[in-house]
């Protein structure tokens, strides 16, 4: 047994056979045209940084990104109300046949539409790059049950933030 938050990004690769992808294609959503947020929106985003800047000086761990940034955002995003519903530590596990290995984890918070994974949120604390995030996110992501809508991932140390999108196919 393996634990995914001990796993490397060339492990996670292999295992699940995943491709980076440079396609700018891949990622359409991310080129639409989106509205600027509004006055008390932008109120909204300037008092979370203000916030987390003011708190980290103190304490950066993952607990306190979960609750000064990506639980405002999520708000703010409108996916911590009906029809969504967040989870938290959300227990997975995913068997890898051919290297007889059986991968556990925990999901820092999942967001679920009925039966449908919205996102996938990994928070690191600040201290660490962003980057350390990604092969325990993509392993999660990986445990999908659901193999053909895309599922979309989010990892943050609270100062940079990572979008994911992993689309299952011959090679995800």
């Amino acid at each position: 047994m393996i634990q995914a938050s001990n796993l490397t990004l060339p492990q996670v690769k292999e295992r699940f056979h995943l491709q980076q992808t440079w396609d700018e294609q891949f990622f359409p959503e991310w080129q639409e045209k989106w509205e600027p947020p509004t006055d008390p929106e932008q109120q909204w985003l300037d008092q979370i940084k203000s916030d987390f800047l003011s708190i980290a000086e103190y304490s950066s761990t993952e607990e306190v990104v979960k609750l000064f940034v990506l639980s405002p955002l999520l708000s703010l995003a409108g996916l911590a109300r009906h029809p969504f519903v967040p989870i938290t530590e959300q227990a997975i596990e995913i068997v890898v046949e051919a290297e007889d290995e059986l991968i556990r984890g925990k999901i820092d918070l999942l967001v679920l539409h009925q039966n449908l994974w919205i996102i996938v949120l990994e928070a690191k604390r600040q201290s660490l790059n962003v980057t350390t995030a990604l092969p325990q996110a993509l392993a999660h992501m990986m445990s999908n049950p659901e193999t053909t809508n895309p599922i979309y991932g989010l990892v943050s140390n609270g100062t940079e933030f990572l979008f994911l999108k992993l689309q299952r196919q011959e090679n995800p």
